[in-house]
């Protein structure tokens, strides 16, 4: 989510490459390799040639490590509150001249860190974004092995996942970053020791740090961070329950009052807020008072913001309260955004 800032310096210039999974610096001749060079001389002595001379220079490639890291999202992943296993995709290249380990850390860069955690990094072996059921089972992983060189970097594709707390609401944001820091190739199924810039130039292969500036570390540490974000988009609801006194046994629909045999409406209503998530599974349950009757057959569901245009449904159960009390419940449909819904029904007071 940011503008990978990757050193490709030489001599005295530095370079910005733009996000991308291979950047186009190749990783050049192998540390290790051993570059010989060859000089000869010719001469003559009084007209006669003589035999040529010859010399040689050898020195052994030193080790240039760079590794970047690249967020593989186009936009912010949107997720729910009390969502599990939420993924967001990144790339990790190893652009050095050499194998490496590239140990791996996923870490919350901004937001509620109470709202967010069990953060884990997996293999995406086929690279298609997506964590299928056995790159899941095969388990979180803490380091990259025996990555290998390639003239444009050897690119492995990861999946970082996080679990979303149910008290995120609409609108919070959490900064998710991914840091790869090199280490010694150490063998398959041993993560090798950190690699540190060498101290002086030795006759072995000296190791030379080239990573630029990530998100959460500095230039020439040995490693590199992106970010990706997590989007909270849900459902804001505001239920409320009101009443009105529908008619009386002394004054029928007449400025009817809340006496003992008169009819009373219970409204109740689920709104979401303009710009929230759809609310699905809407489910409502309310425990009547004891000192009123349930009108047999007076459910209406699905009704609008005044408690009309509802139609027949939802469940009467006497005595399925919580306490023992008559229990009236009904499911709405989804409730989206800036919409409301209700259900009412009718009730005696005793």
């Amino acid at each position: 989510m940011k503008t990978t800032k990757q050193l490709l310096g030489a001599v005295s210039a530095f370079a910005l490459v733009a996000m991308t999974s291979a950047p186009a610096l190749a990783q050049g001749t192998s540390a290790g390799s051993t570059i010989t060079n060859e000089v000869s001389v010719s001469f003559n002595v009084n007209g006669v040639t003589q035999n040529a001379q010859t010399a040689s220079d050898s020195f052994t490639v030193d080790q240039r490590v760079n590794v970047n890291v690249t967020y593989a999202g186009t936009a912010d992943t949107s997720v729910g509150p009390g969502q599990t296993n939420r993924a967001i995709a990144f790339d990790v290249t190893n652009l050095s001249n050499s194998s490496v380990d590239l140990a791996l850390s996923a870490a919350l860069n901004a937001g509620n860190a109470n709202n967010i955690g069990n953060f884990r990094v997996f293999r995406d072996t086929d690279g298609n974004r997506v964590l299928s059921q056995a790159e899941f089972e095969a388990g979180s992983i803490t380091y990259l092995d025996e990555v290998g060189s390639a003239a444009n970097g050897v690119t492995v594709a990861v999946i970082v996942l996080a679990d979303i707390g149910l008290n995120a609401v609409n609108g919070n944001t959490f900064d998710v970053t991914l840091t790869a820091n090199a280490h010694a190739a150490g063998g398959v199924g041993a993560l090798g020791a950190e690699l540190v810039e060498s101290a002086s130039n030795t006759a072995g292969i000296d190791t030379v740090l080239f990573d630029g500036q990530g998100d959460t570390d500095v230039a020439r540490d040995g490693a590199f961070s992106d970010t990706g974000r997590y989007a909270v988009s849900g459902a804001v609801v505001t239920l409320l329950k009101s009443s009105r006194v529908v008619s009386d046994t002394v004054n029928g629909t007449n400025n009817p009052k809340a006496i003992p045999g008169a009819t009373v409406e219970y409204c109740i209503t689920v709104a979401n807020a303009s710009g929230a998530a759809t609310a699905t599974d809407v489910v409502l349950t309310d425990d009547l008072p004891t000192d009123v009757s349930f009108v047999n057959g007076s459910i209406r569901i699905n009704g609008d913001a005044s408690c009309t245009n509802g139609i027949a449904g939802g469940t009467f159960t006497a005595g399925g309260g919580a306490n023992g009390e008559d229990r009236v419940s009904g499911s709405l449909s989804d409730v989206a955004a800036g919409q409301t819904r209700s259900l009412y029904f009718l009730v005696t007071i005793d």
